[in-house]
C-alpha cells in the first residue's frame, strides 16, 4: 500500500525555483513507486495546507532558508507528521554555517579559518579581516546553493562582497581560500553512499557552474584510495557532529598539501536525477526513484511528546471580584 505523502516544494526565499525542480522529480518518482503525492506548495498558509492534506509522511523538497534551517521542520513537529531530512536542531546548525564550523572544530574536524561578519559591520570588513590573507571566500552565513559566493583577491573587493552576502540574511561568512579538488560525500541513513569530484572551468562550484553547466564530475574522486577513505570518515563525522539524521550530501576540499577540510553539510541537497547526491546513488547502484524511496523510508520526526502536554482551554472572561460583605 502506498503512503499518502506530501512533497513540500517552492518556498520563500531566493533557491524557490531549483525546489521546484527538486519537488517536481520527487513527485515523479513517488508516484512511480505507487505512492499517493500531494504537491505543497511552500508559503504563506502553509500550516492550513498540511492540515487539509490528511498525509502520513512530509517529504521535504525545500532548499534555503525557511525550509531547510529547521523552520518548516519545527511546524512538522508540532503537526506530529514525519518528514524526511535532519530534524530541528541539526537542520537549524547546519544552516547557520559559522556556528556548524564551531562544532566541527569541537569535534577536531578541520575547517577552513573564518570569521562572521554581521550587515552592521559590513563597511568594517577590511578592518576585522585581520591577518586572514587574500584570496579568500565570501559566502552569506547562513544559505545555500552557492548563492552570493564570491571570491574576493584584492582588499578593496572584500566590503562590497560582504555586503553582498549580508543580503541574504544572517550575515556573511569569510573564509580562507583552500586550493585543491572539490569532493561532496552522500550519506544516507547514517552510513557513506559514496563520493564524487567536482572539477569546475573556474575557481570556485558557485551557483552557476551548479546549475548551468560546464562542470565535470569523478565517480570515485581522483584520489588514492586512503585519501578517499578519509575524505569520506571527516564526512560522516561532521554529518554526526550536526545530529543530522536520514540522509546529506557534505561538501569538503582537498588541498594540495593532501589536507583535507570540511566546508559544510546540506541537509537537504539537490534532488532531480541531475543531482550531485542522485548521482553518488548512481554509482552505488541505487536508481533516483530507489533512492527516494529509501529517503522516505527514513522519514521521522523528534518525538518531542506534544500531545502529552495539556489542551490549552479557550481565553474566559475573568470573573467579576466579590464584594466585601460589611
Amino acid at each position: 500500500m502506498g503512503k499518502r505523502v506530501g512533497v513540500l516544494m517552492g518556498g520563500w526565499g531566493e533557491e524557490r525555483e531549483i525546489s521546484l525542480k527538486t519537488g517536481e522529480a520527487v513527485v515523479a518518482a513517488l508516484e512511480s513507486r505507487g505512492h499517493h503525492v500531494t504537491r505543497i506548495f511552500a508559503g504563506p498558509g502553509l500550516d492550513r495546507a498540511l492540515r487539509a492534506a490528511e498525509l502520513d509522511v512530509a517529504f521535504i523538497a525545500l532548499h534555503g532558508r525557511m525550509g531547510e534551517d529547521g523552520r518548516v521542520q519545527g511546524l512538522l513537529e508540532l503537526l506530529e507528521l514525519p518528514y524526511t531530512g535532519s530534524g530541528v536542531l541539526a537542520s537549524a546548525l547546519a544552516m547557520n554555517k559559522p556556528m556548524a564550523k564551531k562544532l566541527f572544530r569541537l569535534h577536531n574536524l578541520p575547517t577552513p579559518l573564518g570569521y562572521r561578519v554581521g550587515r552592521e559591520d559590513a563597511a568594517r570588513a577590511l578592518e576585522l579581516h585581520g591577518d586572514l590573507g587574500f584570496p579568500c571566500v565570501v559566502k552569506p552565513a547562513c544559505g545555500g546553493s552557492s548563492v552570493g559566493l564570491a571570491l574576493v583577491r584584492e582588499p578593496e573587493a572584500l566590503a562590497p562582497a560582504v555586503a553582498q552576502a549580508c543580503r541574504f540574511g544572517g550575515g556573511a561568512l569569510v573564509e580562507r581560500f583552500v586550493a585543491g579538488r572539490e569532493v561532496t560525500v552522500g550519506i544516507l541513513g547514517d552510513t557513506v553512499l559514496g563520493s564524487c569530484e567536482i572539477a569546475t572551468p573556474r575557481e570556485g562550484f558557485d551557483y552557476d557552474a551548479k546549475y548551468k553547466g560546464g562542470s565535470r564530475y569523478f565517480l570515485p574522486p581522483r584520489l588514492s584510495a586512503t585519501r578517499v577513505a578519509n575524505v569520506e570518515a571527516l564526512a560522516l563525522g561532521a554529518y554526526r557532529a550536526l545530529g543530522c539524521r536520514g540522509y546529506a550530501r557534505v561538501d569538503l576540499l582537498c588541498s594540495d598539501t593532501e589536507n583535507d577540510v570540511v566546508l559544510e553539510v546540506n541537509t537537504l541537497p539537490g534532488f532531480t536525477p541531475t543531482s550531485l547526491m542522485p548521482k553518488i546513488a548512481a554509482q552505488a547502484g541505487l536508481d533516483f526513484p530507489e533512492l527516494v524511496e529509501r529517503v522516505l523510508a527514513l522519514a521521522t520526526r523528534d518525538e518531542a511528546g506534544v500531545t502529552d502536554a495539556p489542551a490549552v482551554a479557550p481565553a474566559t472572561a475573568a470573573p467579576e471580584p466579590r464584594r466585601a460583605v460589611s
